[in-house]
């Protein structure tokens, strides 16, 4: 009997030592010499007989995750692959069933598939996870007394990971999200001009964006955008801003147009002084011919032995002649009457020669003058 009892003092005293190292080590309580020292193991063991107080390491701060990263750790229990039963519970894509037990508390839910399941202990109820959009109408007034309807389009998702919160603490997510952006654009619209609240249509959607995201996260719902699809006035307001708009154009319209006109007198004015410069030139070159001819013919009677006199009436006659043949032969000209018997020529004759003697005398009093 002292033997044995001698044997069991020895084995609790060679089995204390690593009993005490085992515990320290479950526990995380290092000696604070151990990372430095090879040898602290060693002295570590009689301390931890001796019953010594061990000096241990200070603790880490534990790892701050950011509210991105939060938003997808799993709250809750997690997907269930089997339950007890001989029913079958079937999931679409795009959806999770929510199971709970005796009707009551949340024990999981069911990714998309089939999963066996007992009808009486467990019921599962399909939730769907597809992104969805909701459309909000807001009446309000703008700074200069304008009434607005603002449609806003709202696209949220159930986040898997806070399907708890998403099915069992709110009841009605899309009218909470009308009500957030009724009360961000109720804020902002009324310190806003007409023209200035389309010109902010960008920033007005941020701050919705931005709201909602903070209000819907926690109970699981994830905003993905929210766009101001319409701002929509008053119907008169409506008909004065396009008549407004209506009058503007045709003025600009008129002004165009009176630019168009003016452009085209100028244009034409132009074109009939260039036309009667052309014309007087060409007048001119005419006469000069006729000049040059008149004296080339003067020159070859008066070479045949025709006197000047004659020369002309012959000329005179010549020209009177082809007038009414040119006359005759064109049927578009106005009737006209000229002398037409043996002495029209001679007549003709007369009244040239005497503005030619009317313009001699003339003359030397115009020198004089």
């Amino acid at each position: 009997a002292r033997q044995s009892s001698a044997r069991r003092k020895k084995k609790v005293s060679t089995r204390t030592p690593n009993a005490a190292l085992k515990q320290t080590e479950m526990e995380g309580n290092t000696p604070a010499a151990a990372s430095h020292d090879p040898g602290a193991g060693i002295a570590a063991e009689p301390a931890a007989v001796l019953g010594k107080p061990l000096v241990l390491a200070p603790e880490l701060p534990p790892v701050q995750e950011d509210e991105a990263n939060m938003e997808d750790l799993e709250v809750g229990p997690g997907p269930i692959s089997c339950l007890p039963g001989c029913w079958f519970s079937i999931i679409e894509p795009g959806s999770v069933g929510v199971v709970q037990r005796c009707g009551g508390s949340y024990i999981g839910y069911q990714e998309p598939g089939c999963i066996p399941y007992c009808c009486w202990i467990d019921t599962i109820n399909s939730v769907d996870l597809k992104v969805k959009q909701v459309r909000c109408h807001t009446d309000c007034k703008t700074l200069d007394n304008v009434t607005l309807k603002v449609t806003t389009v709202v696209t949220y998702k159930i986040n898997k990971a806070k399907l708890k919160q998403a099915v069992f603490e709110i009841d009605d997510p899309e009218n909470q999200m009308q009500a957030y952006a009724d009360n961000i654009i109720r804020s902002a619209l009324p310190s806003m001009e007409l023209d200035q609240a389309y010109a902010n249509k960008e920033t007005l959607c941020h701050s919705i964006t931005v709201e909602l995201r903070k209000s819907m996260a926690q109970y699981g719902y994830n905003i993905y955008n929210a766009l101001v699809t319409d701002l929509v006035p008053d119907h008169e307001v409506l008909q004065a801003m396009n008549a407004i708009n209506a009058a503007k154009r045709k003025r600009v319209a008129a002004q165009e147009e009176a630019e168009a006109k003016k452009l085209m007198q100028v244009k034409e004015a132009e074109a009939e002084a260039e036309a009667k410069y052309l014309s007087g030139t060409g007048i001119a070159r005419m006469r000069k011919a006729i000049a040059e001819g008149v004296k080339e013919s003067m020159d070859t009677m008066t070479a045949a032995g025709i006197s000047e006199q004659d020369a002309m009436r012959m000329m005179i006659t010549t020209q009177y002649i082809d007038t009414l043949k040119d006359f005759a032969n064109n049927g578009r000209s106005s009737a006209i009457m000229v002398p037409s018997g043996p002495g029209a020529a001679s007549d003709v004759e007369a009244q040239v020669r005497n503005g030619f003697i009317a313009g001699s005398a003339l003359r030397p009093q115009q020198q004089e003058m």
